[in-house]
């Protein structure tokens, strides 16, 4: 077995010469080393850092004796649910289990435990007692601090307490876990490692000052504000919603301060969000020696699935200030952009090129939002982003900065190399920050060279009153791009199509809403065939408004669909032409008294049944 991959195994480990760990990596996926994997970018940085470490990919959660494979870690245990949260990666919006798993060995699902990090945790310390164990990963970023579970629809406790871990990693994780890193091999204590922005930890005891550190308490913290306690917001949805409204301004590195969640005999401590990377440390990161696909042992399984979407991709940013409610990137990795450099980012492409399995097209060169490459403005650098106003919704800033040359310089320097074909971007564009942009040569090099044939987007509604929950542009912003795009189209003589996204069942969308989106379909002519059911998921905002019911910035109530048979109904409402689907559109239709959209007139959705005259 090859030991260019960290070692998964006492025989990789001997193979390097090593006896013991200074860290084990837990992971609810397969080890897959490329940059897109968390776990991939954690393990290979600490082994840049001079940390010996191993990774133990989806234990047997059942057997104690998977935790125990590669020894005892001298510093200690990193447990990470995946990249995706194990809830979503099992469960579909309408609770319904998955049968596949992409970041499994041949895409096989219940290779993890439903609440991975918490499962892992937990057996890691009945494996080992006093070995450090510390979280991280997008399912312990999230649910730092009291959330609401869709799943077992109730708010949960801190992961960190149900975990029963030492500290928590929050957001991207890489200056954390080597402040961390260092610190415990330095001889500090895990209890004693409360400084590092970045981290939850917990304080236990009545003072609340547990007795490894008898002279330090919250009094101690000097920027904070403290949360209405858990009792309290499990209690009342109007202070869960002014919790979460707190958090949710309380996420930019320059402007954020220690958050304080009581519970009984203990708090929960937020420190606040590390710095962002820089450009030459975002770079540095990407030059690790990653293999840049699966390891090879799961070659007979047919690999990892999730490898074929990034494995020929190029990640150019970080970070996004689109400001979508539904989207949990304001938690994770921020509003504030980070950027690679561009000579780092044809450096990689150079050797994607090298790859026997590049056929010449790069997939995507992008982010969270692919035409997003620097800060939204000026102030942003100065203050940070704004606590109390976004930058696109509900409409742009004065000061929002539209700029896509840099971008384009990219684009240009990639599809100019030699054995490349064609640079697809494919991770999303924000169509509104396109439209405002004065200068055309970005839209017009999009249509021209970097469009397979369809560009998705998403307006996700046209509702007025569900696109302001959502954080969403108006439907004549979304119209004007449309008309553009297919403009240019024209211009360049390309047949090449616009496939818009909507989502169901957001807050604020009831019924009727849903039919006003059903009769904008019927009129684009097209049928989508994907329709996203909003999905509840921790830390959005978009959330806080499902279990409350009120929008947490306004306290204002918000219609919510919650009954799944309502939710089957809107989710029809878009795919209306569906014959399985005829039922349900009848019934919302009917009970809209929209029986004017039943018939054979062209504006009718649905005709009537068995071709009889409605009445």
């Amino acid at each position: 077995m090859t030991t260019d991959f960290l070692p998964q195994s006492r025989v990789d480990m001997q193979h390097r010469g090593w006896d013991r760990l200074d860290f084990v990596i837990i992971s609810g996926d397969a080890y897959v080393d490329h940059p897109s994997f968390g776990v991939a970018i954690i393990g290979r940085l600490l082994e840049a850092h001079g940390f010996k470490v191993g990774i133990i990919a989806q234990p047997d959660w059942r057997d104690l004796n998977e935790f125990k494979k590669l020894g005892k870690p001298v510093l200690g245990f990193l447990i990470s649910g995946g990249n995706i949260d194990s809830m979503v990666n099992h469960y579909t919006a309408a609770k319904k289990r998955r049968k596949q798993d992409a970041y499994s060995p041949g895409g096989q699902g219940g290779l993890r435990p439903d609440r991975a990090t918490i499962v892992y945790s937990q057996k890691v310390k009945e494996a080992y007692k006093k070995v450090p164990v510390i979280l991280g990963g997008i399912e312990a970023s999230l649910r730092r601090l009291a959330h609401y579970d869709y799943w077992d629809n109730k708010v949960r406790r801190s992961i960190l307490l149900d975990a029963k871990a030492d500290l928590l990693i929050y957001g991207m994780g890489e200056k954390q876990v080597i402040e961390v890193a260092e610190a415990l091999e330095s001889g500090l204590s895990i209890a004693d490692i409360t400084y590092v922005r970045g981290t939850v930890y917990s304080l236990k005891g009545d003072s609340p000052t547990p007795a490894c550190r008898p002279s330090f308490t919250i009094d101690d913290i000097a920027d904070k504000k403290i949360l209405p306690s858990y009792d309290e917001i499990i209690a009342s949805k109007e202070l869960f919603a002014k919790s979460f409204i707190i958090q949710y301004k309380n996420t930019d590195p320059i402007s954020a301060v220690s958050l304080i969640e009581p519970y009984q005999n203990t708090v929960v401590v937020q420190n606040p969000p590390a710095e962002p990377l820089s450009t030459e440390e975002l770079d540095q990161i990407y030059r690790l020696p990653f293999k840049k696909t699966y390891h090879p042992v799961y070659e007979e399984s047919g690999g990892v699935p999730a490898i074929t979407e990034v494995k020929h991709s190029l990640v150019s940013s970080r970070g996004c200030f689109g400001g979508c409610s539904f989207c949990a990137l304001h938690f994770h990795q921020g509003r504030a952009i980070q950027a690679r450099s561009i000579s780092s980012i044809v450096e990689e492409a150079k050797e994607m090129i090298e790859d026997p399995d590049f056929k010449g097209y790069i997939h995507d060169v992008g982010g969270p939002t692919a035409n997003f490459r620097s800060k939204a403005c000026q102030i942003q650098k100065k203050r940070g982003v704004c606590r109390d106003k976004q930058c696109l919704s509900p409409g742009p800033c004065k000061n929002l900065e539209i700029d896509h040359s840099e971008y384009l310089t990219l684009l240009r320097k990639l599809r100019g190399l030699k054995g490349v074909k064609k640079v697809f971007i494919r991770s999303g564009i924000r169509y509104d920050y396109l439209i405002y942009d004065q200068d055309d040569t970005f839209f017009d090099e999009l249509c021209r060279y970097h469009v397979s044939g369809q560009l998705k987007v998403a307006p996700e509604h046209i509702a007025p009153s569900v696109l302001e929950k959502m954080g969403k542009p108006g439907q004549k912003v979304y119209e004007r791009f449309k008309h553009k795009y297919e403009a240019i189209n024209q211009k360049h003589g390309l047949n090449q199509f616009l496939v818009p996204y909507f989502m169901s069942s957001h807050p604020g969308s009831d019924l009727n809403a849903a039919i006003q989106l059903a009769e904008y379909i019927r009129d684009l002519g097209y049928m989508p065939e994907q329709v996203q059911d909003f999905y509840p998921t921790p830390g959005t905002l978009s959330t806080c408004m499902y279990y409350t019911e009120l929008d947490p910035r306004t306290m204002k109530r918000v219609y919510v669909p919650k009954s799944p048979h309502e939710r089957a109904m809107q989710r029809a409402l878009i795919q209306y032409a569906k014959p399985q689907n005829y039922a349900l559109v009848i019934e919302a239709l009917k009970k809209e008294r929209r029986d004017d959209l039943i018939g054979f007139g062209k504006k009718c959705l649905i005709k009537p049944r068995h071709g009889r005259a409605h009445k």
